[in-house]
């Protein structure tokens, strides 16, 4: 028996409606702070009518319009979770958006003083992150 449209999902049901796997979903919760699914006890997700559009336009976002989780972040900050709903329901983009961030790309001819400086702080900011999410996993060992 299929659910009506304002029924809750669970997480493998969010996961087969947007095409993604169940640990991305996970993922999107730990990076965007407007994902907040309800959880029931032993940790359960439900998603809301609502939670399935606003993750179909971090989707959307992040992989048709180039955007960065970075990107998606401040676009939250600036804009509200409004746009990043209305990103699920925009037509697709003709040319890149002003608000997407470029790829960081090695240069051609050899790193420069500028690229390395920049490339360290990209890894400084990853390394934060995995440091982040080991911490996060050793709590969670931790009160087992």
């Amino acid at each position: 028996m299929a659910k009506g449209p304002e029924a809750f999902r669970t997480i493998s049901e969010a996961a087969d409606e947007l095409g993604v796997p169940q640990h991305v979903l996970r993922f999107w919760e730990s990076r965007f702070s407007f994902i907040r699914p309800m959880k029931r006890a032993g940790g359960r997700r439900f998603y809301r009518p609502q939670d399935i559009v606003v993750l179909r336009g971090v989707m959307r976002l992040l992989h048709e319009e180039g955007y960065t989780i970075k990107g998606v972040q401040r676009l939250h900050r600036e804009e509200g979770v409004k746009r990043i709903a209305g990103a699920a329901e925009a037509p697709a983009p003709t040319e890149a958006p002003l608000q997407a961030e470029p790829e960081l790309q090695m240069p051609a001819a050899g790193p420069t003083p500028a690229a390395d400086a920049e490339h360290r702080a990209v890894l400084l900011d990853t390394l934060g992150m995995l440091e982040a999410a080991k911490a996060e996993l050793d709590r969670v060992l931790q009160s087992r």
